[in-house]
C-alpha cells in the first residue's frame, strides 16, 4: 500500500488509527464478557463500554438507547420495517432525493406491498432540503420520515434540528441517517428531538466494517423483528422488551464494538475543532482548484462536508477512475453511489467519480490528486 492515495472515505475510512487494529487484536485474544453470559470476572464488557462511549460522545442521556447492529444499513431495515409492521396500517412517509438504497429499497419494498404512500422531497442546487417542503408535505396519514442527515454524493448537511422539530410538532416518527456526518461534525443529540439516529461504525468513527447501531428515544414505536438469545431471562418464551435487548439477539460483534469504541476514543482525543479546520483547509483547496477547470463538472462545488462529485466532459466516469488508481494509485469512488435519486437529477443516471476525504487525507495528496485531474482535461 505504498504511496497509496486513499480518497474514498465515504464508502469506508483508511487507514484505521492503530489504537482501533489494537482494540481489534486485544478483543479478539480474550474471552468475551457479556453481562449474564459468563462468570468471568475483570475483563471487559464490550457492548457496556460502547454503549457509554456512544451516549457520550453523542451527548445522551441514557447509554441503553443505543443499540448494536452490523451496520447502517441494517439499522435502518430494522427502524423502517420494525415501524411500518407495528404500526400495521397503510401511511404516508416522507423522505428526500438525497437517499441512500438503504432507505430507498426498503421503502419502496412497503410501497410496492401498499403498506405506504411515498413523498420524495427535492433538494435544493446546493444539495439542501428545505424543511418548508417537509412541512408542506405532511397529510392527516404522514406517520414517518426517513432524512439524510449528510449527503454522500454532494457532501450537504441538513438542518436536522429544524427537520426533526417541525416532524415532532405534526407527531412524525423521524429517522435521520447520519451515516456520513458521524464523526465528521459534532452531533448533539440532547439537543436534536430526533426519534431514531443512524450510524456506522467504519466511516468517519474509524472502526472496521461490520458494526453499526441506532440511538432511538421511543423504542415502543417500533416492533422488533429480531428474536432470540439475549444472556438472561432464558426461561421466557418472549424476547426482552427492555431495552437495548428489544432489538438485540445473539452473540455481539465484540471486535466491531472494540474497534468502534477506540473510534470514538480516537475522534474526541483529536476534537472537532482540528478535526474541522483540517477539513475546511483540504476542502476549499480542492473546491477551489477543481472549479477553475473549464472541462470539469462539480456537482458539489462547496460542500458542508469533503465530498466532491464530479465528471470530466466527453470522458466515461468508469475510465477516469481506472486511470485515476491503475496510473497514479490514487483511489476514488465511481458510479451511482448507491443513491440513484439524486444522480438522475446531477448526471442524468450516468454517475460520477467522487472523491472524499478524511481527517487523515494531507494537503499533499489534495495537491497531488488536482494536478492528476487536470493532467487529464
Amino acid at each position: 500500500m505504498k504511496n497509496l492515495v486513499y480518497l474514498n472515505n465515504a464508502a469506508s475510512t483508511w487507514p484505521k488509527p492503530p489504537c482501533v487494529l489494537d482494540a481489534v487484536a486485544q478483543s479478539s485474544s480474550l474471552p468475551y464478557l457479556e453481562s449474564g453470559r459468563t462468570t468471568l470476572e475483570g475483563l471487559i464488557s464490550y457492548p457496556d463500554e460502547g454503549r457509554k462511549a456512544l451516549s457520550s460522545f453523542f451527548q445522551t442521556d441514557d447509554p441503553s438507547e443505543w443499540v448494536f447492529t452490523s451496520n447502517a444499513t441494517d439499522s435502518l431495515n430494522i427502524l423502517i420495517h420494525g415501524f411500518a409492521t407495528g404500526l400495521n396500517t397503510p401511511f404516508h412517509v416522507i423522505t428526500t432525493e438525497l437517499e441512500h438504497n438503504s432507505v430507498i429499497r426498503p421503502l419502496l419494498t412497503l410501497k410496492k406491498a401498499e403498506k405506504i404512500s411515498l413523498s420524495i422531497i427535492p433538494a435544493d442546487s446546493g444539495g439542501h432540503i428545505n424543511p418548508d417542503l417537509i412541512r408542506e408535505a405532511i397529510t392527516p396519514e404522514t406517520r414517518l420520515a426517513v432524512i439524510n442527515h449528510g449527503s454522500n454524493v454532494t457532501g450537504a448537511v441538513q438542518d436536522i434540528t429544524e427537520i426533526c422539530r417541525l416532524l415532532h410538532e405534526e407527531d412524525v416518527f423521524s429517522i435521520i441517517d447520519g451515516s456520513q456526518t458521524a464523526g465528521q461534525i459534532p452531533i448533539r443529540l440532547s439537543e436534536i428531538p430526533v426519534d431514531a439516529f443512524v450510524f456506522t461504525g467504519h466511516k468517519y468513527l474509524f472502526g472496521i466494517p461490520g458494526i453499526g447501531g441506532f440511538f432511538i428515544r421511543t423504542p415502543e414505536s417500533v416492533l422488533s423483528l429480531h428474536q432470540g438469545g439475549t444472556g438472561f431471562d432464558s426461561a421466557s418464551p418472549d424476547h426482552p422488551a427492555e431495552m437495548p435487548a428489544r432489538f438485540e439477539a445473539g452473540t455481539p460483534n465484540f471486535p466491531g464494538i472494540a474497534a468502534l469504541t477506540a473510534g470514538i476514543d480516537y475522534v474526541s482525543g483529536i476534537g472537532f475543532d482540528r478535526i474541522c479546520l483540517h477539513l475546511d483547509e483540504m476542502s476549499r483547496y480542492l473546491s477551489k482548484r477543481l472549479s477553475d477547470l473549464d472541462n470539469v463538472i462539480l456537482y458539489s462545488p462547496d460542500p458542508d462536508t469533503p465530498i466532491f462529485s464530479f465528471n470530466i466532459s466527453g470522458v466515461d466516469p468508469e475510465d477516469v477512475g481506472l486511470i485515476l488508481g491503475r496510473k497514479y494509485n490514487v483511489v476514488t469512488r465511481t458510479g451511482l453511489h448507491c443513491a440513484p435519486w439524486i444522480h438522475q437529477r446531477l448526471t442524468n443516471g450516468q454517475g460520477c467519480v467522487r472523491i472524499s476525504l478524511s481527517y487523515l487525507n494531507t494537503m499533499e495528496q489534495c495537491r497531488l490528486v488536482a494536478d492528476v485531474i487536470e493532467g487529464l482535461v
